[in-house]
């Protein structure tokens, strides 16, 4: 995942530049998405990963919602989500995301997940059923569902790929040197081999890569490269904030020039839509990769 925190470290705080400064998450809209989520004992990446664009996005009156509980069978370290042994997972929890969509009239919306690597099917069937309940109440609504590793499960990918949402992304997270370290249960291989499946079956296909863990300017272009060559649709980069002083530190801020240089590259190699900057998360400006 890539949606991260806002609250950075004490050395990260000192040092941080102007550029990745937020507003608090202020306004009636932000507090009507608020009521609705605790209503219906929902969980949101949102919070669940401190993301910094919360306050605009749920001002828009807009969520990301994250499915089959809070805690993640993975340690990776970069994230912001509880890591452990999870609990049982609700099985009346799409109609409840589906009532949510329902009621906050979301035009389009976004549906995550941990990592639920203890059952059988990796939550594909609790994925399914979340999005075409999530049809059956609101027509109307295109999907985007960011979805997890799924360990070379691919009759559990493409379960969880086939209930009709409109776009299907798969973070790649970082650069193929860093995977060990910053993803240590994942394969870069494997999540390419993830997005060329979903490709092949006909969806619209997106990913992310956080900048600032150490990665160079050349590793970064050929993990473009490698997604291009995988059926790769729309690219998102952001840069990459320490949640506490357990996880990974920020190796280097990049400027917002070098963002937008990626972005001219990625849209020069091949993709059709980049969204580039310092604030870039997954479910970002989502609504426009449609």
């Amino acid at each position: 995942m890539i949606e991260l925190p806002v609250v950075p470290s004490a050395s990260e705080r000192k040092n941080r530049p102007d550029w990745l400064r937020v507003k608090l998450p202020i306004g009636k809209e932000y507090a009507k998405v608020r009521a609705l989520v605790d209503e219906h004992k929902l969980h949101t990446i949102c919070q669940s990963g401190n993301c910094p664009n919360m306050g605009e996005c749920w001002g828009a009156g807009t969520a990301t919602f994250m499915i089959l509980g809070n805690v993640c069978t993975r340690s990776c370290t970069f994230c912001a989500v509880a890591t452990g042994k999870p609990n049982e997972y609700d099985t009346d929890e799409p109609r409840r995301v589906a009532e949510a969509v329902r009621l906050m009239q979301v035009k389009h919306c976004v549906i995550t997940s941990v990592n639920r690597d203890e059952l059988k099917d990796k939550g594909a069937e609790i994925w399914y059923q979340t999005v075409t309940q999530i049809k059956e109440q609101s027509p109307q609504t295109t999907i985007e569902t960011l979805i997890p590793d799924v360990k070379g499960d691919w009759a559990a990918l493409e379960r969880m790929i086939s209930a009709g949402q409109e776009v299907v992304s798969h973070n790649m997270e970082t650069v193929e040197r860093l995977y060990r370290r910053v993803r240590p249960q994942a394969k870069y291989a494997r999540s390419l081999e993830e997005i060329q499946r979903i490709k092949a079956y006909g969806k619209r296909t997106k990913s992310g890569i956080m900048l600032g863990l150490g990665e160079t300017k050349e590793e970064v272009l050929k993990a473009m490269d490698d997604l291009v060559a995988h059926g790769l649709d729309v690219l998102t980069l952001g840069q990459y904030l320490q949640p506490t002083k357990m996880h990974l530190e920020v190796a280097e801020f990049i400027h917002p020039d070098q963002f937008a240089e990626y972005k001219e590259i990625g849209l020069q190699k091949g993709f059709q839509y980049v969204e580039s900057g310092p604030l870039v998360r997954s479910s970002y400006h989502a609504e426009r990769h449609i």
